[in-house]
């Protein structure tokens, strides 16, 4: 091969690399994946269409438990005071011969208050339809232990006459959770609830008494108290404490800055007798006791969901009742 035909291919190569170039120079690239932009606002931790999914599920656990008046299948979706409660109702359905029915538990939601968290425990609350039985609406508080759990009825509480509840976020952004020892807040949701049971066991006695109004749910209790005890007056003696359980409150953020703070209670009342014994008259408390008499003390046990409105520090507003519940779960005596 002469040097004049190795300069021509080497001047060839070198053309067609130039070409090639100036063709890749000129293609249209190869699309790549973009990222999708971060919303301005991160999504909430459960859809509207996800908690309806949620309240489905749990009515269907709801109606064969119901169906059944067995609790066995029941801690697949409720949990907390919630299956302590129905748990209570099927007894009494079964004592009663079918007259005093479970609650009815309607899963329709007209208000959905959801979690804009990423961690866990999580919970949403849902303000449900009228029940059929034409009682007030319940406040359902839902909460999920783990990523890996799905969402368990923890607690419900009946609105009271006339309750309005509190503004909330719009469920496509979510509420804020609000820690047990919040300082936001004129108390925080653990304070809260203590001071309430403290006033709802000595009334204006309490030292808490002017940070809550008279309300219908203490209204009840201390009625019933006083009727317990005046017709015992002659053979016992009537005493009540209303105790917070450890660690069972929960709180969502309102659009004011306040929170819907949920918490179970333990109502005991003690009736000590001096004379004679008393006669469980009614079969649920006969049930629950397993024996029809008592001769010495009676401890009914009630288990309680409150839910308050606790607005934000600095203001003059009050801690409202929202919605309670309070159910006999447990009877003894000696």
């Amino acid at each position: 091969m002469t040097a004049r035909t190795t300069r021509r291919r080497l001047a060839a190569t070198a053309a067609a690399a130039v070409v090639a170039l100036g063709l890749a120079a000129c293609a249209t690239p190869v699309p790549e994946p973009q990222p999708d932009a971060a919303p301005a606002v991160p999504p909430p931790a459960l859809s509207v269409a996800q908690s309806t999914r949620v309240l489905d599920q749990v009515g269907e656990v709801l109606a064969a438990g119901d169906a059944a008046l067995d609790p066995a299948g029941l801690d697949a979706r409720l949990t907390g005071p919630a299956l302590a409660i129905r748990s209570s109702e099927y007894t009494r359905a079964q004592a009663t011969g079918g007259e005093r029915p479970p609650v009815t538990l309607p899963t329709t939601a007209q208000t959905t208050i959801v979690p804009d968290t990423d961690t866990w425990p999580r919970t949403q609350m849902v303000v449900t339809e009228q029940p059929a039985d034409l009682q007030a609406p319940l406040l359902m508080v839902l909460e999920q232990a783990g990523p890996r759990e799905p969402y368990r009825l923890w607690g419900w509480a009946r609105l009271g006459p006339s309750v309005q509840m509190p503004l909330t976020a719009d469920p496509t952004v979510g509420s804020e959770p609000v820690a047990a020892d919040d300082t936001s807040l004129l108390l925080s949701p653990q304070e809260a609830v203590a001071q309430y049971a403290d006033v709802l066991t000595n009334g204006d006695a309490s030292a808490a008494a002017a940070t809550f109004p008279p309300d219908f749910f203490r209204t009840a209790l201390t009625e019933a108290r006083n009727q317990t005890a005046a017709s015992l007056q002659a053979v016992a003696t009537v005493t009540e404490t209303v105790a917070p359980e450890a660690d069972q409150v929960t709180a969502l953020r309102t659009a004011d800055g306040g929170a819907i703070v949920v918490g179970q209670l333990t109502t005991v009342t003690t009736v000590a007798l001096s004379q004679g014994s008393i006669t469980l008259n009614d079969p649920f408390d006969a049930a629950l006791a397993g024996k029809d008499s008592v001769t010495s003390n009676l401890v009914r046990t009630w288990t309680d969901v409150v839910a308050l409105y606790v607005p934000p520090a600095g203001g003059g507003e009050q801690v409202q009742v929202l919605a309670a519940e309070h159910a006999r779960t447990a009877v003894t005596g000696e």
